[in-house]
């Protein structure tokens, strides 16, 4: 039962991560175009107060600080350096930077959670680099050194944000709502002062902006982080950290279907290859010896006639 429970967790949450892996769509074909730093703050506030208005819990005690960081980490600067990202580099070379997450994960676990590096999880983290690389980079795919380190940069923030949401876990008494709305309010505060000084805000709003910047918070954000956030409370970091690679694979699928982009071959295997690393990384039942090595039971004894 525990295992089909796992398994059930790894689905659900890897649903987020594909959400995300939309991003990179929405922000080319909806949104304003050189305005990554709007568009990181209109996805993440929004959702926030909306779901600090339905959950009224705030913070208490230590959790203020450490809502701070996590909202910081997980949404503040994960979201400008995605957004960075997604607009100086095409959307598959941009997941591709972004997919160095669960190497992170796996040192800064080790250091945090004293999680035991195993050969399985190195494998884990080659095939997934590679199965990326195979699905996303083409000959004619550039490179943009602010985009690069943009990419590599959000990735240390996701890592860093997972695995602290799960040594701190959740405040006793604090929802999945009212913890999500805290990182989303948080990110978006952070960010929004930021975009109005550097980018001002915009002389033309369209409605197909409207819609994009609809959709990033009320899907990208609200709905994909509630899912996140519970998948990181069920599973190890590492486990949730490589369900992460669901982003680039949806990307490329996306850019299939909806901008005609082609799929190869060679991407074909890098998807399967991805499949494989997440299916490597996932945590595995202990398995029960064979039964007739096991202890047999003491027979119980007759009670004793008074």
């Amino acid at each position: 039962m525990k295992s089909a429970n796992s398994v059930l967790d790894a689905a659900l949450t890897a649903v987020a991560p594909a959400i995300w892996g939309s991003t990179y769509l929405v922000t080319t074909e909806l949104l304003p175009a050189d305005r990554p730093l709007l568009a990181a703050a209109v996805r993440a506030l929004p959702a926030g107060l909306v779901l600090l208005a339905a959950t009224r819990a705030l913070p208490q005690g230590i959790w203020w600080w450490r809502a701070v960081v996590l909202g910081l980490l997980n949404i503040g600067a994960f979201f400008c350096l995605l957004f960075v990202a997604a607009y100086h580099l095409p959307g598959g070379v941009a997941a591709l930077m972004v997919s160095a997450q669960p190497m992170l994960v796996l040192v800064l676990s080790a250091m945090l959670l004293r999680t035991r590096i195993s050969g399985r999880h190195l494998v884990s983290c080659a095939l997934g680099a590679a199965g990326v690389a195979m699905l996303v980079l083409r000959p004619d795919a550039g490179v943009d050194a602010i985009g690069v380190l943009s990419g590599l940069g959000g990735a240390a923030c996701m890592a860093a944000g997972v695995v602290l949401t799960k040594r701190w876990g959740r405040p006793e008494g604090a929802s999945l709502l009212a913890f999500t709305g805290w990182q989303l309010t948080v990110g978006g505060l952070a960010v929004l002062p930021l975009a109005l000084l550097v980018e001002g805000v915009p002389g033309h709003v369209s409605g197909t902006n409207l819609a994009g910047f609809a959709y990033l918070s009320l899907v990208g954000a609200l709905l994909a982080y509630l899912i996140w956030f519970r998948g990181i409370e069920r599973l190890p970091a590492l486990a949730v950290s490589f369900l992460g690679f669901a982003s680039p694979l949806a990307a490329a699928v996306l850019g299939y279907v909806v901008l005609g982009q082609g799929f190869s071959v060679l991407q074909a295997a890098g998807a399967v290859v991805i499949v494989v690393a997440v299916a490597l990384a996932q945590p595995r039942s202990p398995r029960l010896p064979p039964a007739e090595s096991r202890p047999a039971s003491s027979p119980s004894l007759p009670t004793p006639s008074s």
